[in-house]
């Protein structure tokens, strides 16, 4: 059993089937769905508070989501301690500033990459607290539900992915 999760990359199948039985217990055990960016804002969120105090709560997203430590927090806590756990155990940690692609296409310079992955970062920030949810949110809870709104987003989601890369890798990298 333990050497299961030895592997270095299991089957997208069975991940899947995962993730919906996952989706399906968050939601009878705790009525939440499976999404991550509300973690990620509570975590800026419970930063500044470190800076300025009671006067974070009074912004009007965190009257909605307070920053604090409650069920998408521990999510996604449960999710970065479950990848390092699975890279660990799979003897697969590989920490490097470039990715091989990247290095092949743009060279060995952190900085490009760096300032790429920022701006990237800044966008998905703004674009799923625009769309009211993440690629997690709406990919995988919103379209459990079949929620409208969800496969719309999910549509985009590739249609940016895809429109990105290619921008990144065959206009800029050509």
């Amino acid at each position: 059993m333990l050497e299961w999760f030895q592997i270095d990359r299991w089957s997208p199948y069975v991940v899947g089937i995962g993730i919906g039985i996952l989706s399906w217990l968050s939601f009878l055990f705790s009525n939440q769905t499976v999404s991550c960016s509300t973690g990620l804002s509570q975590s800026s969120g419970m930063m500044e508070k470190l800076f300025r105090g009671k006067k974070v709560e009074e912004k009007l997203y965190y009257k909605k989501h307070p920053p604090k430590a409650d069920w998408k927090w521990m999510f996604l806590a449960g999710v970065l301690i479950g990848a390092f756990l699975a890279a660990w155990t799979s003897d697969s940690i590989d920490i490097r500033w470039i990715p091989q692609l990247w290095q092949e296409t743009f060279g060995g310079s952190p900085l490009p990459r760096l300032i790429v992955a920022f701006v990237g970062g800044i966008f998905m920030g703004f674009g799923s607290r625009w769309a009211n949810g993440c690629t997690s949110g709406h990919g995988i809870s919103g379209t459990l539900q079949l929620a409208v709104s969800s496969w719309i987003s999910v549509i985009f989601f590739f249609i940016g992915g895809i429109a990105c890369a290619m921008l990144i890798y065959h206009v800029f990298g050509a």
